[in-house]
């Protein structure tokens, strides 16, 4: 099937399309992990972004299907080197592609493209599936709109509260598209979860008598998040508050501090991160905003940071009971080092 990607600088590039034909159009991104693929494209934070992976060949292991952490995938399309054709155990990911009417294009040159992001920052897409007219995927992505411009989080929120009973301290949780392995971490520690869609009230959430409040992933600007930024202002100072990627965001957001969009962010499973006592994590990363450390209000301390860039990879405020972090400590595509003293010093913090 005939394929090509456009790129609003101009940029175009033919390819073999795989899934169905059509097209779509969003941010562009680049993410380095080796395997965890599914986990990516299943990623609500990718929503509004067409994924492009670094690694050679994608799909050798095939779909499976017990690491989505959602329902269905949420990348717009998907951009790889090469497909494999013959995985060596589940579905074949075209296969899969083409049975959910999902777009893809293989056969490119996904280095060159990788490179262009980092030196030139991210940019809006078009990939078009079915036919090759470079111009009108240019065109297509030219009349996308900017990432900042989207509100993404009502679609792959919740629509309406859910309860996850346990037997350990009720936490509720904001889900603004929240992974699957985050509800996995907290529910292995026994939490009684009370899950509330973005647009709660702060009323509502209190009305489960929580313990705790935790806010989840998500994607586009967190600035847009504003029912979120709301509830846990309201929160402020009355439960401990714990936030993971766009829930680090939204915390700092609600102490007043701002968040950057990035250049082209951080999104792979090699992410090196410092602890505040010089202790060095490998991380898995998926976001294109972090919170500016400079505008963080007094009391508050950056945790953790990233080693490459020097950004804010995390923040506590010992006194009003914050700790978040920008890093995925749940994901299991990559690197664990960080799942068990995040969640279990959850507990700890509520205790």
């Amino acid at each position: 099937m005939k394929a090509v990607l456009g790129l609003e600088d101009g940029t175009s590039v033919i390819g073999e399309g795989f899934g169905v034909e059509g097209e779509c159009a969003g941010e562009l991104v680049f993410n380095t992990l080796m395997t965890g693929y599914m986990e990516a494209l299943t990623d609500p934070s990718y929503a509004g972004q067409i994924l492009l992976f670094t690694y050679p060949t994608i799909g050798n292991y095939g779909v499976d299907t017990e690491n989505f952490q959602s329902s269905a995938v949420q990348a717009q399309g998907c951009v790889v080197r090469e497909v494999c054709g013959r995985p060596a155990a589940n579905q074949p990911l075209a296969r899969y592609f083409e049975e959910n009417a999902l777009i893809g294009i293989g056969g490119v040159d996904t280095r060159m493209l990788a490179t262009k992001l980092r030196v030139h920052g991210t940019m809006r897409a078009a990939l078009v599936t079915g036919e090759d007219n470079r111009e009108y995927a240019v065109a297509a992505a030219r009349s996308a709109p900017s990432l900042t411009e989207c509100d993404l989080i009502p679609g792959v929120s919740c629509t309406a509260p859910y309860h996850l009973p346990g037997s350990g301290k009720r936490i509720a949780v904001l889900d603004l598209g929240i992974k699957k392995n985050i509800i996995v971490s907290l529910r292995r520690r026994g939490a009684d979860l009370h899950i509330f869609p973005h647009n709660a009230t702060p009323d509502e959430i209190a009305a489960s008598e929580p313990d705790a409040l935790f806010i989840g992933n998500g994607p586009g600007d967190p600035r847009r998040a504003v029912h979120a930024v709301k509830c846990v202002k309201h929160f402020l100072g009355e439960l401990p508050i714990t936030g993971i990627c766009m829930g680090n965001q939204i915390a700092a957001l609600a102490l007043g501090a701002e968040t950057n969009k990035m250049k082209f962010g951080h999104r792979g499973s090699n992410q090196p991160v410092r602890y505040l006592d010089g202790r060095i994590y490998i991380t898995t990363q998926n976001h294109g905003f972090a919170v500016d450390a400079d505008t963080l209000p007094e009391g508050c301390r950056v945790s953790y940071t990233n080693v490459n860039d020097g950004t804010c990879e995390g923040f506590e405020s010992p006194d009003l009971n914050i700790s978040c972090v920008q890093f995925h400590p749940e994901a299991h595509g990559g690197p664990r080092d960080t799942e068990i003293p995040f969640f279990d010093g959850i507990y700890r913090r509520i205790s």
